[in-house]
C-alpha cells in the first residue's frame, strides 16, 4: 500500500468492532497507528466475542465500550466525549439464513441502528468521515456468463431480507450525505474468511464440522458461486477506504476468483485429509439462494489496494488456527446444523437448536421460534422484459439469442417504428422494462443502397427512430438506441494514427453517405430525449464468420480492400455489456467501440493466421476504392474512455478479435 495518504482521522468509532471484519480491521489500525485513538462499541451478540480484540487491549489508544448503536444516549454521549471525527460502521445482522426467520431483528440492527447513528452524526456535527460497511448481496444475482461484474453504479436488487436491510440503510447513508451533507463513504464487499469468524458461516462451519468427523452440508447442488477474501486483505481495503477514499462514493472490495460452494468444500476435505465423496452432504436449498454474486473491484485497485493471499494460503492459515483454536466460540453445535438455528436475541447464543435458552441476566427461559426454511426457486429475472425491435436484423436477432441465455424475458416488436399506434400497441401488451432499438436500414448489400432509397431510409433511421423515443418517454421507459460511429472521419484534430478519438459529445464530420447522414440528424434529435442511451457501433464484427453483415466476412471475400486503422465493435463483447447497460439505466451517448483501433490488413492477417493459411489479399488506395463504390466510407478512431471508465475489464479491439472470434474459429 501507498504510504501517502488524503485523510488522517484523530478518533475513530468502530462499531461491531468484536465481530470477524470489524475485529480486523481495529486491531490492524490500532497496531499501525499509535497516533489514532480507536474507541470500538460492541453489543457483544452471539457471533461477537472480545477475544477476538485481545490483541490491541494493552495498547493506550484503544478503549473498549459495550453497548447498542440503537441507543441514541449512548452514541451521541461517545461521540462528544470522544471527540470523534471519524466513523467505521461494521455493526449488523449479517447471517442470511437467520434473516429468512428473524428479520425484524435485521431490520431493527441494521437499518434503525444505521440511523441512529446518522442523526447522531447529523446533530453532533463533527464527523469528517462515516464509512458505511455494506455487503455485494445488494446487488442481487448476477447473470451466470456475465463477463463484467457489478459496478460500484449498478441497480441494488437485493433478495432476501438481510441484503433488503442493508441495501435501506445504504439509501440512509446516502440521503443523509445529500441533505445535510455528511462525509459518507459505502463499502460494499464479497464474502470474507479467516481467523476468528463465527462458525455460522460456512467456511469455518465446514472447517470445525471436518474436525469433528461429521459430514459437510452444502444447500441445494453447490453449484452457487461465490468469492472468497482473506480476512487481512479485507482490513487493508478499509485502511486504503478510511485514509484514500473519496467522500460520497462507494467501493467494491472484491476478487475476480470465484469458486462453487462444492468446490469449497471439496478443498476442505483436502485439507483434512477427508475423502468428499464420503463427507459431503446435500441438504435442502434456503428460500432464496443467489446463484452469483460478481463485483468490479478496480475502482478500489485504483486507490492502491489489491488481493494478496492466495485462496490456498488463507485455507492453510484459517485452518490452522481452528484447529488451535477449537473451544474459541464454546458450543456453537446450533450453528453447525444444516440450517443454522443462531437467533439473534437479547442475552447471547443459542447453542443446541432448542427451542429455549437461558437468559444469563434474568434466569427466566426465552422462548425462541425455530423456522425450517423451504427450498427456493433458481434465479429470478422477473423485473426484466425487454422489447426488442429489429428482430430479422443481426443486432435484434443476437439480443434475442442472449436474452435466452441470460433467462431474461423478452419479446420483438410487432409495431414498425414510423407508426406510432403499433408502438403504443406493443407497449400496452408486452409492458416492457426496457425498450431495445436495433432496428433501421443499412442498406442491402451495403450503404450505396441508401442513395438511390432516400425517402425510406429517412421514414426508418429518423422519423421511425423519433416516434419510438417519443414513446417510450411518454411510458417512462429506456430506450437502448444501437446508432453508428460512422458519422466521423479524420481530420486535422484528429489525425490517423494519432491515437486522438471522436468524443461523445464532438459534433459529426462525416456526410460522405446518405445513411451516414440520416444517422447524424436522428442522433443530434436525440440528444434532446432524457430517456435515449444512443451506442454508436461501428464496423460491427461477430465470431460467426458465414454472416454476409460480419465486418470480417465483408472483407475477406473482397479482391481488393483499403488498409486504414479504424475503432470496430466486437459484438460478442459488447452486446452483453448494452444489456448491463440497461440494467444500469445508463443514458446519454456513448461510443459503443472496443478500445483502439485495427486496420483492415491486421485484420486479414490474423485471419490467414488462425483461419486459412493460404489467404491472399491486395490492397487499393481511397481514390481507387472511390471508382468501385457509390458513396463514401467512413473511417476514424473513437474516443473509448467513457465506456471503459464504466466497463474497465473491456479488452482492446485487437485483443478481443483473438479471444472472441479468431481463437474459437482456429482451424491452423
Amino acid at each position: 500500500m501507498d504510504d501517502t495518504t488524503t485523510y488522517t482521522p484523530k478518533n475513530i468509532l468502530i462499531t461491531g468492532a468484536a465481530g470477524f471484519i470489524a475485529s480486523h480491521v481495529a486491531n490492524r489500525l490500532i497496531r499501525s497507528y499509535p497516533d489514532y485513538k480507536i474507541v470500538v462499541l460492541d453489543k457483544l451478540d452471539y457471533c461477537s466475542d472480545l477475544k477476538n480484540l485481545d490483541p490491541s487491549f494493552s495498547s493506550p489508544n484503544f478503549k473498549f465500550v459495550k453497548g447498542d448503536i440503537a441507543s441514541d444516549d449512548l452514541v451521541n454521549y461517545l461521540l462528544i466525549t470522544e471527540n470523534i471525527d471519524t466513523i467505521m460502521h461494521f455493526a449488523a445482522q449479517t447471517h442470511v439464513d437467520n434473516s429468512f426467520g428473524n428479520s425484524f431483528e435485521f431490520t431493527k440492527n441494521n437499518i434503525y441502528g444505521t440511523h441512529v447513528l446518522l442523526e447522531a452524526c447529523k446533530v453532533t456535527g463533527q464527523i469528517r468521515r462515516f464509512i458505511h460497511v455494506s455487503t455485494d448481496e445488494v446487488y442481487g444475482e448476477t447473470d451466470e456468463d456475465a463477463a463484467v461484474g457489478n459496478h460500484e453504479a449498478s441497480q441494488l436488487l437485493p433478495t432476501n431480507p438481510y441484503s433488503a436491510t442493508k441495501a435501506g440503510a445504504e439509501m440512509l447513508v446516502m440521503a443523509y450525505g445529500r441533505s445535510y451533507g455528511l462525509p459518507v463513504i459505502t463499502t460494499r464487499g464479497n464474502n470474507v474468511y479467516g481467523p476468528n469468524q463465527f462458525p455460522e458461516k460456512m467456511i469455518p462451519k465446514f472447517m470445525l464440522l471436518a474436525m469433528s468427523g461429521k459430514p459437510l452440508p452444502i444447500h441445494g447442488d453447490g453449484s452457487n458461486v461465490r468469492s472468497y477474501l482473506y480476512c487481512e486483505d479485507v482490513a487493508e481495503a478499509f485502511e486504503v477506504v478510511l485514509h484514500k477514499g473519496e467522500i460520497g462514493h462507494v467501493y467494491n472490495i472484491g476478487t475476480k476468483r470465484e469458486r462453487r460452494v462444492i468446490d469449497v468444500a471439496r478443498d476442505i476435505c483436502k485439507l483434512f485429509g477427508k475423502d468428499p465423496e464420503s463427507s459431503i452432504q446435500f441438504v435442502e436449498n434456503r428460500p432464496f439462494n443467489d446463484q452469483r454474486y460478481f463485483l468490479d473491484d478496480q475502482k478500489l485497485k485504483k486507490l492502491g489496494w489489491e488481493e494478496r493471499t492466495a485462496w490456498e494460503d488463507g485455507l492453510k492459515k484459517t485452518m490452522d488456527w481452528y484447529t488451535q483454536n477449537p473451544e474459541w466460540w464454546g458450543d456453537v453445535s446450533g450453528a453447525l446444523l444444516p440450517h443454522p438455528r443462531m437467533l439473534m436475541m437479547p442475552g447471547g447464543r443459542l447453542s443446541d437448536g432448542s427451542s429455549e435458552k437461558k437468559d444469563a441476566s434474568s434466569n427466566t427461559a426465552q422462548t425462541f421460534t425455530v423456522v425450517t426454511p423451504r427450498s427456493g426457486g433458481s434465479g429470478d429475472k422477473a423485473f426484466l422484459k425487454f422489447l426488442i425491435y429489429g428482430k430479422t436484423g443481426w443486432l435484434g436477432g443476437l439480443l434475442g439469442k442472449l436474452c435466452e441465455k441470460q433467462g431474461i424475458t423478452y419479446e420483438y416488436g410487432k409495431g414498425r417504428l414510423e407508426d406510432r399506434a403499433s408502438l403504443i400497441a406493443d407497449i400496452r401488451s408486452i409492458k416492457p422494462t426496457h425498450v431495445f432499438n436495433a432496428a433501421g436500414l443499412t442498406g442491402r448489400p451495403n450503404v450505396d443502397w441508401c442513395e438511390s432509397h432516400k425517402p425510406e431510409t429517412i421514414r426508418v433511421n429518423v422519423a421511425g427512430t423519433l416516434t419510438l423515443a417519443d414513446v417510450c418517454r411518454e411510458n417512462d421507459l429506456l430506450m437502448m438506441n444501437f446508432a453508428t460511429g460512422c458519422i466521423f472521419e479524420y481530420d486535422a484534430t484528429h489525425p490517423e494514427g494519432s491515437g486522438i478519438g471522436f468524443k461523445e459529445e464532438d459534433k459529426p464530420n462525416f456526410f460522405g453517405s446518405f445513411y451516414s447522414k440520416t444517422k447524424a440528424m436522428v442522433e443530434e434529435l436525440l440528444r434532446e430525449f432524457d430517456n435515449v442511451c444512443t451506442l454508436r457501433v461501428r464496423m460491427p464484427i461477430s465470431s460467426d464468420l458465414n454472416n454476409p453483415r460480419n465486418f470480417i466476412t465483408k472483407i475477406s471475400r473482397y479482391d481488393k480492400v483499403v488498409n486504414i486503422p479504424n475503432s470496430m465493435t466486437v459484438l460478442d463483447e459488447l452486446l452483453p455489456i448494452s444489456i448491463e447497460m440497461a440494467k444500469r439505466n445508463l443514458r446519454g451517448i456513448w461510443n459503443f467501440t472496443n478500445p483502439g483501433v485495427v486496420s483492415h490488413n491486421e485484420i486479414l492477417e490474423m485471419y490467414k493466421n488462425y483461419i486459412e493459411p493460404g489467404f491472399k489479399w491486395s490492397n487499393f488506395t481511397l481514390e481507387e476504392q472511390a471508382k468501385v463504390i457509390v458513396a463514401a466510407r467512413s473511417n476514424n478512431e473513437m474516443d473509448g474512455s467513457k465506456l471503459s471508465k464504466e466497463f474497465p475489464e473491456m479488452l482492446s479491439i485487437k485483443e478481443s478479435l483473438i479471444k472472441y472470434v479468431f481463437e474459437p474459429n482456429k482451424r491452423t
